[in-house]
């Protein structure tokens, strides 16, 4: 009895172990990895949502590009010299917040640091069949000077001293045409030039300026609008190019030149309705109470010509008109005082700076 009871214990402990191996080697076979593969193909029916695909990339196709500038240009106007009294912190002239002209091609308080690539000194408009042209000369540097701030003009289609369209370019650098850097923008709630046009108002107001951009930053429909580039003869001239298309037939307007930094912003016209003269400041030592120049600085601007009519001088805003003013000087001769000697490809004039 006792041996039939240690055969059947080892029998039971010989299948313990026997069910506890065939477990063990059971476990260990599930534990073993796949062998890797090279492609992992997965395949849906599902519809994929096509809006969540970035479009492909397209580049910009121009089809019209400026050509040589008109050799007649329809206004011409100068500007003052800054760098004559720079040395002495100041302008020599031109400075009229009041009535909207700049000459401060100066940093702000100390007017310690003259920038030559802000300081106009001489503008022209000219246009031909499909474009119209805006050229702006700075001061010539002697060093190599990059022209590094922004540069445009306005256009006042009613000519009642408040702008309708500004075209600007940021910071040019190609003599070759271009469309980088180029914005126009447009008033569409006509609010440039606050209550009081060209002329600073009583109170200051609040508006948004040139609020509407219409072209540049993949803004407008047509990407040929408006160019820009350094005069591939001067380096020291800006010049920028837009579609006649975009005045809709007007012939008859108003055009003023602009150089700055910031204070040269389409939300900011006109910046002498949004500040005070006290604010604002003065390149001027004459005007005692209001120098130096304090929160409108590194700003040039050139009095507004008039396109495709004769002025009277009522004009606000428009450059002097004064005898002699579209003439050479006699040979021999100088321009009288105030006027400007300026040589262009068109010839010598004798141009009077606003004042």
């Amino acid at each position: 009895m006792k041996g039939d009871i240690m055969k059947k214990d080892l029998k039971r402990i010989v299948s313990i172990n026997l069910f506890v191996i065939i477990f063990v080697f059971a476990c260990n076979l599930g534990t073993v990895a796949p062998a890797p593969t090279d492609v992992v193909e997965v395949v849906s029916d599902a519809p994929v949502d096509l809006s969540t695909v970035p479009p492909p990339t397209e580049s910009v196709q121009h089809v019209m590009i400026p050509a040589e500038l008109p050799t007649q240009s329809s206004g011409i106007a100068g500007d003052h010299d800054s760098s004559t009294t720079a040395d002495e912190n100041r302008a020599p002239s031109g400075d009229r917040f009041t009535f909207g002209r700049y000459e401060r091609p100066f940093n702000s308080e100390t007017m310690d640091v003259y920038f030559p690539y802000l300081d106009i000194q001489l503008t022209e408009f000219s246009t031909d069949d499909i474009w119209m042209y805006g050229v702006i000369t700075v001061k010539g540097d002697e060093s190599s000077q990059s022209l590094a701030g922004k540069y445009g003009f306005e256009i006042d289609l009613n000519v009642d001293g408040s702008g309708d369209y500004l075209i600007m370019a940021i910071q040019p650098s190609s003599t070759e045409w271009t469309t980088n850097g180029v914005q126009i923008w447009f008033d569409e709630n006509d609010d440039v030039g606050g209550s009081v046009k060209a002329i600073a108002d009583e109170s200051s107001s609040v508006g948004n300026g040139y609020e509407t951009q219409i072209f540049g930053e993949a803004q407008g429909d047509d990407p040929d609008l408006a160019w820009v580039r350094i005069s591939p003869t001067d380096p020291n001239s800006v010049q920028i190019a837009a579609k006649l298309s975009l005045l809709a037939g007007d012939t008859a307007f108003m055009v003023g030149m602009w150089a700055g930094n910031d204070d040269f912003a389409p939300a900011l016209f006109d910046v002498n309705d949004t500040l005070t003269h006290e604010q604002a400041g003065t390149s001027l030592k004459e005007l005692e109470f209001f120098y130096p120049v304090k929160e409108v600085s590194e700003l040039d601007n050139a009095c507004r010509m008039a396109i495709g009519f004769q002025p009277s001088g009522n004009e606000p805003g428009g450059c002097p008109v004064q005898p002699g003013t579209d003439e050479p000087p006699p040979p021999g001769q100088s321009c009288p005082p105030p006027s400007i000697l300026y040589c262009t490809a068109n010839g010598c004039f004798c141009l009077y700076p606003q004042g």
